[in-house]
């Protein structure tokens, strides 16, 4: 017997891809400084492809996968953490979330004639020119019984990454360095970031024993020291799928202490189902029900994140409104 579809709430018949060493935490013993290494590998070609979207699209929706993947990570939470953007350009929204397990989606929403205008105009968009004006927000929502946190600011810089930092520096009072990529290789298209964190110190030192005469603090000189060597890390490293996360930072920070953390896995995570949206369904009316139906006799939904198509039998679905 067919199971209900109220009642089917399996995961839809998406790729069941997982990248064992998606996340790769480390720190700088001695130093104000943590990190994360993101890499997406095949799972970014996997998620990417699935939406018909536009290479320049295609690339922002690439960096903000790798974004989530990093922020989540740092965080201690039971939950989903998410990236939102809207704006008055050809990419009205953007979402990415990330679960506390590194479950990943996203989808982008574009007005395809303003989008040819701009490509027509200038083939290689900056992220700010594809996005325009309005806010990015960053969500922990740990589900109906905790409160969420929530952060909001307005869009600011040319490209994510300079968003992302424009957030932190804003909102958070953070300092946060962030390279973000995503292009299509020879092996499809990869995704991946570098993201550092200034860390407050430890050990107790009196600040004065850390100042010089000119103001900066030992804790000051090696958090620019470390940024300065982040900047010399190349795209074709980053998305570089034969070269080993911690092997790539070694080359990086070899010479500042760092420590390699445990790597964590990062998978297609998409959470609709037939149950979900049924559940959806039932908040419109009858007549607007009826409306939906194709041939007569089915409603067609088709799931943003992943991008598949549910078919429910009209007869199945009831209002709650009624």
């Amino acid at each position: 017997m067919e199971k209900p579809a109220f009642l089917d709430r399996d995961r839809p018949d998406v790729p069941g891809l997982v990248v064992p060493g998606g996340v790769t935490p480390f720190y700088l013993a001695g130093r104000p400084v943590r990190g994360r290494l993101i890499r997406l590998g095949v799972l970014a070609d996997a998620m990417l492809t699935r939406h018909d979207n536009p290479d320049q699209v295609t690339a922002l929706a690439g960096k903000a996968l790798a974004l989530v993947a990093a922020l989540a990570s740092a965080l201690k939470f039971q939950g989903s953490f998410s990236l939102q953007i809207k704006g008055d350009g050809p990419v009205s929204m953007l979402v990415a979330d990330c679960t506390h397990d590194g479950a990943l989606r996203f989808y982008a929403r574009s007005d395809e004639d303003a989008l040819n205008a701009l490509l027509a105009q200038n083939p290689t968009p900056t992220d700010r020119e594809l996005l325009g004006n309005g806010y990015l927000a960053l969500t922990v929502d740990q589900g109906a019984d905790m409160e969420r946190h929530q952060g909001i600011v307005e869009i600011a810089g040319d490209d994510l990454s300079a968003m992302a930092t424009h957030y932190f520096a804003t909102s958070e009072q953070h300092a946060c360095w962030i390279m973000l990529a995503c292009k299509m290789t020879d092996a499809g298209w990869r995704s991946g970031a570098l993201v550092l964190e200034r860390i407050a110190g430890e050990g107790g030192t009196a600040e004065a024993e850390l100042t010089t005469p000119d103001g900066t603090t030992h804790d000051d000189t090696a958090w620019e020291t470390a940024t300065i060597l982040a900047t010399t890390l190349s795209v074709g490293e980053l998305l570089d799928d034969t070269l080993p996360g911690p092997q790539l930072l070694h080359r990086l920070f070899h010479e500042e202490d760092l420590r390699v953390s445990q790597s964590r896995a990062l998978a297609f995570g998409c959470r609709c189902s037939r149950a979900r949206l049924v559940e959806v369904l039932q908040h419109f009316p009858e007549d607007d029900l009826d409306h939906m139906c194709v041939n007569n006799d089915t409603i067609v939904m088709t799931c943003e994140f992943c991008n598949k198509d549910f078919h429910f039998p009209r007869r199945d679905i009831a209002s709650a409104t009624s």
